[in-house]
């Protein structure tokens, strides 16, 4: 199992601090939960059906024509591979490291390449992966150049995937709209936009019959009953949808002033992270931790993610500490 944010448990052992005296910054998700609607009895008591709304609520609300619901986007990731033979698979990196992975563990050829070497490996390559905005670089790609990339490889067979786990609060960059084309599979996150990562949702937008061949893999009722209520109630709430961004944004910034102040000027970021790269990243992440934050450390460049505080005592909490790393750092 690859290593990822959020082990809380973990590092409360590690560190001796009990779980709920912890400000967990570590896993990039929205830190205010939509509310729970009250979920019915049938709802635990019958098994999933898939006419009750859900899929034409997420069609809806991202703007796709086909949607396919998975329990969590990593399900799409780990069964993708299935559905092609084995070739040459790029990835964007660094990114989310369970794409890479998955497809190796599929026995293909991967590939590694930064976003300047896609040009001149695309035409190598039976697949090409991206991350948008990227995880953890937060880098963000316009659909046009995605596009022309779905483009060349499609004409040989090939695939885009893209992940957009981290897309919701830029809706107008997503290629959803787009997803109906052959070769072209996006994939959305529902747990980190709406806060709600223990419901694990996510959802692959793509032509029919990739979505069909899909489903057979994914197999019947992958999508808990009580998780198909909530998901349809906060994928219908746009009220909601429109605080959450508004609040995303104002605290990413906010983060990345403070970090900034501090001497720690953030390399990337989107609405639900800021990402920097530094020296001395794991002192760093030690210092933090040993006070009872937990970031996300990428030991192989180096670097660190900060999601966002949730209130003002988180804030208060995040800049006393790094203040105090600030006085003890030459």
């Amino acid at each position: 199992m690859l290593e990822h944010g959020g082990r809380l448990r973990k590092a409360a052992a590690q560190y001796g601090i009990a779980e709920n005296a912890w400000l967990d910054l570590s896993s990039g998700l929205a830190p205010w939960p939509f509310p729970i609607p009250e979920i019915p009895e049938r709802a635990w008591a019958r098994l999933p059906e898939t006419d009750d709304g859900l899929e034409r609520a997420a069609c809806d609300y991202y703007g796709a024509s086909e949607v396919l619901p998975v329990a969590g986007s990593q399900a799409a990731i780990q069964l993708l591979p299935r559905l092609r033979r084995a070739g040459k698979v790029g990835v964007l990196s660094p990114c989310y490291a369970e794409h890479a992975e998955a497809w190796r563990r599929s026995g293909y050829i991967v590939r590694e390449v930064l976003e300047q070497e896609v040009d001149f490996f695309l035409d190598s390559l039976d697949v090409l992966v991206v991350v948008n905005p990227n995880n953890p670089t937060g880098l963000s790609l316009t659909p046009e150049r995605l596009l022309d990339w779905h483009g060349r490889l499609a004409q040989r067979g090939g695939w885009l995937v893209v992940d957009e786990a981290f897309m919701d609060t830029t809706p107008q960059l997503s290629l959803a709209s787009h997803a109906h084309q052959v070769g072209l599979i996006v994939l959305r996150s529902f747990g980190k936009f709406f806060g709600l990562a223990g419901v694990r949702l996510g959802f692959v937008l793509a032509e029919r019959k990739l979505l069909k061949l899909l489903a057979e893999q994914v197999g019947p009722w992958a999508v808990s009953g009580p998780t198909r209520v909530v998901g349809q109630a906060c994928l219908q709430d746009a009220p909601g949808h429109a605080r959450q961004r508004l609040r995303c944004d104002a605290a990413s910034l906010r983060l990345a002033a403070i970090l900034e102040h501090h001497g720690l000027k953030p390399q990337g970021g989107c609405a639900l992270f800021q990402w920097l790269i530094v020296a001395d990243a794991e002192n760093l992440y030690e210092f933090m931790a040993r006070r009872g934050i937990l970031l996300r450390l990428f030991m192989h460049n180096s670097s660190l993610r900060f999601g966002l505080p949730a209130d003002e005592a988180d804030w208060s909490r995040l800049e006393q500490a790094l203040q105090a790393y600030s006085k003890d750092t030459p």
